[in-house]
């Protein structure tokens, strides 16, 4: 089969049609998919209408699957594949978390902007979120899913930025990132089992021979930098980073499956109905070494 690619922009997020993402994919197919992924980092497909089993096993093709930090968790899930990461507000029997609901504040996290997952030894690739249930539109938003260009960002940066930042070490802590917003009611042993892990500012992009910026969250400090002084370089290149013309924002409809490359992009959740059902499955892809042993 033969991909149909209508970029958004020139290098960054493209719409893809041509294909059912619920049957098996060829090699063919898979190759030209990784392609647009190392081009445009961002895949927009639209009117897919996949299970989780189908979901599971498409992201499979493009590497091994991410358990996640709520699936590890012991207890009840909704949903039965600890592979699929459930993003949503449903409770175990599908009903509407209370506002105050532990798990829909530790969530709530998702709405700074991050990369999923820069917090563990070896982090992911790619994420794949696929929209079953939109609620309604919110006074605050529509619960759309912003994505920044971290090689555009890195690029926009003067010569002597760059060679500055180039070999920086950031310690990456989901604790910080949580802490941010007032959450700090962890499981008893979740600290120990996600201590912070270090990784570095500048990756050099495997696809596209790119540099990138690897910001997030979780970015909680430079190594070998007095912590004040590391958390203010962060804050600038977050606010450069997340400027309008480095940003897509997804506005999801049911059947959406959208692919991100989280080695060179930042993305994060915007508000929503919190009365109303939203349901999206989320597959992450994990890379094969810590980015400590790339070089930029």
């Amino acid at each position: 089969m033969t991909l149909e690619l209508r970029p958004v922009r020139p290098d960054f997020v493209t719409e893809v049609d041509g294909v059912d993402l619920s049957r098996p994919i060829d090699n063919t197919t898979k190759s030209a998919i990784w392609d647009a992924i190392d081009r445009y980092s961002v895949l927009v497909f639209h009117d897919q209408r996949l299970n989780d089993a189908q979901l599971r096993d498409f992201a499979a093709g493009f590497g091994p699957l991410e358990i996640g930090r709520s699936a590890a968790r012991p207890g009840r899930r909704r949903l039965e594949i600890p592979q699929i990461g459930d993003i949503s507000n449903l409770n175990e029997d599908h009903q509407v978390r209370d506002l105050h609901d532990r798990r829909r504040l530790d969530s709530l996290g998702n709405r700074l902007w991050h990369t999923d997952a820069s917090y563990m030894p070896v982090p992911v690739v790619l994420g794949l979120l696929h929209a079953v249930t939109i609620p309604p539109p919110s006074p605050f938003g529509n619960g759309e899913t912003e994505f920044a260009d971290m090689r555009a960002a890195y690029d926009a940066l003067p010569d002597p930025t760059k060679a500055a930042l180039d070999d920086l070490v950031i310690e990456h802590d989901v604790f910080w990132s949580r802490g941010q917003i007032g959450f700090t009611e962890f499981p008893p042993g979740e600290r120990e089992q996600y201590p912070p892990s270090p990784q570095r500012l500048v990756r050099l992009h495997p696809g596209s021979k790119r540099k990138a910026l690897y910001l997030s969250a979780h970015a909680s400090h430079v190594v070998g930098w007095p912590v004040a002084d590391g958390r203010l370089l962060l804050v600038d290149l977050n606010t450069h980073a997340t400027q309008p013309q480095f940003v897509y924002s997804h506005t999801w409809r049911v059947g959406d499956l959208v692919i991100w490359d989280n080695r060179c992009t930042m993305h994060r959740g915007r508000p929503h109905a919190e009365d109303q059902a939203r349901d999206l499955r989320r597959a992450t892809t994990l890379d094969t070494g810590s980015t400590l042993e790339q070089a930029a």
